[in-house]
């Protein structure tokens, strides 16, 4: 078969490759898992997102993995995605920038599910879960890494599973591949509890994965999910809370960046009716635009711990394509590699401000001891971007750099985006205060803390306040 390369290859010649060299790479490395496996079972999108359908993954493969014996890894079922990589080469789905860099998102997604007994062909329902993932990316551009956290709030089969979340980290035996369109990688789903999901929040998803590699019910080795699974890691080995996790938050932080969220915020230090307040980012009204380059900054900043669930997916944060995580000196920046340092779109001055009013809803409420004791008290930065519009919260520390709040002016908005800068004093003061966020009771609603000597405030309110803001 003669080698085809896209538009100026295959089309350039009138010729129509029979199979595409895309999903021909991805057939591959299936078929060198499953040489006995040539035909698997498939779920296919009935009418391709290329043609106007709604699930941009073309196929997903479904196969039976005998598991290793010799590891201790049991029989289970395994899904491979075939649509965010590009599998045409034509641009119908994915522009063509070059054989070197990603093919299309870089990705695909796998699942392993455990095969139950007497079970003779795979559960259907990991492709739409599958499907429900790669929408989110295909609209918000947003790709995925090793490590990050998807919050579903929902058991992922439907069912009444404790399994609601999930991790995404590296197929353990899926290799990355090289095809004719760029690099392929597989970022395998794992399910996992409510608490296991907030412990990845707190600390880091790698850390958690590799303590449920060392479980056989929570996964091991090749973090198979299990929907019966009734006990989260900590219940079976209550040691690790303490001794893994409390410690690793204490230690290293938390990677988590940033989240999507319910959130508003008030400038309290300007009337109602000034025209220049930034009250037109509130609930009800209609907020300015971010510009592209603060766009930028947030999505950079929000490359970790993405929130949707399984019905809709968040409306999508314009721009570029993210860029992966690069290392990061414990001297943290809000610099993204599309841009080496914020600076103000010429039209939206940087305003500073003298009084601030917070709003959350009560999700986003509870991660505020893990933006202070995970973030901030380890040299990074936590941003907030709101699901029902541009705004964003930002909270820095005093040793990140590019931000445009100072100690001498710590409110400081530009355009929607609002930072905050917090000394390393005020934060412990306010985990003090803070402490009784761990609760997940929406009847003791609102809560609000106000701390008058430094002019912020900050309310907890019930999801109905954010979902019918004018009520």
């Amino acid at each position: 078969m003669d080698e085809i390369r896209p538009n100026s290859g295959a089309q350039a010649h009138g010729l129509v490759p029979l199979f595409p060299p895309g999903l021909q790479a991805i057939y591959g490395e299936c078929r060198r898992l499953y040489p006995d496996q040539a035909n698997p079972l498939q779920v296919t999108a009935i009418v391709k997102y290329w043609l106007g359908g709604p699930d941009p993954l073309d196929y997903i493969s479904m196969y039976r993995n005998m598991g290793c014996p010799a590891q201790d890894v049991q029989e289970h079922w395994h899904y491979v995605s075939f649509g965010l990589s590009d599998l045409y080469g034509d641009n119908r789905v994915h522009e063509f920038t070059g054989a070197d860099g990603p093919s299309g998102f870089g990705f695909e997604l796998t699942f392993r599910l455990k095969r139950e007994e007497g079970e003779t062909a795979p559960p259907t329902w990991p492709a739409e879960l599958m499907q429900g993932l790669a929408r989110y990316v295909f609209q918000s551009e947003n790709t995925f890494c090793s490590g990050d956290h998807v919050s579903w709030h929902s058991p992922l089969d439907n069912s009444e599973s404790r399994i609601q979340h999930m991790l995404l980290t590296e197929d353990p035996q899926m290799h990355p591949i090289q095809t004719p369109f760029g690099t392929v990688s597989f970022l395998q789903i794992v399910g996992v509890c409510a608490e296991e999901l907030q412990a990845a929040q707190q600390w880091n998803g790698q850390g958690i994965l590799e303590l449920m590699r060392g479980i056989r019910i929570t996964g091991g080795p090749w973090l198979i999910t299990d929907m019966r699974r009734g006990e989260t890691i900590f219940e079976i080995d209550p040691h690790l809370q303490q001794e893994r996790v409390d410690q690793g938050i204490e230690t290293e932080g938390s990677n988590l960046s940033g989240v999507s969220a319910k959130c508003v915020w008030d400038d309290l230090s300007r009337p109602p009716d000034d025209e220049e307040d930034s009250r037109s980012i509130c609930i009800g009204s209609q907020p300015r635009r971010l510009s592209n380059k603060d766009t930028e900054q947030i999505r950079e900043t929000l490359r970790k711990g993405l929130e949707f669930n399984s019905k809709t997916a968040l409306p999508p944060i314009s721009g570029q394509k993210q860029n992966h995580d690069r290392a990061q000196s414990r001297k943290d920046s809000l610099d993204s590699e599309s841009s080496a340092a914020i600076v103000p779109h010429e039209l939206v001055r940087t305003r500073q401000l003298e009084s601030v009013h917070l709003k959350f809803n009560q999700e986003s409420g509870t991660l505020l001891p893990l933006c202070l004791r995970g973030r901030l008290l380890h040299g990074r930065h936590f941003t907030y971007k709101s699901i029902n519009g541009d705004t964003a919260i930002t909270f820095v520390s005093t040793g990140v750099e590019g931000a445009f709040a100072t100690e001498e002016h710590p409110y400081a908005a530009h355009g929607p985006w609002l930072q905050i800068l917090l000394t390393e004093e005020f934060v412990e003061q306010m985990l003090g205060d803070l402490h009784e966020l761990g609760s997940q009771d929406e009847a003791k609603l609102p809560k609000e803390y106000s701390w008058p000597e430094k002019k912020l405030k900050i309310s907890i309110l019930p999801d109905s306040v954010f979902d019918n803001p004018l009520q």
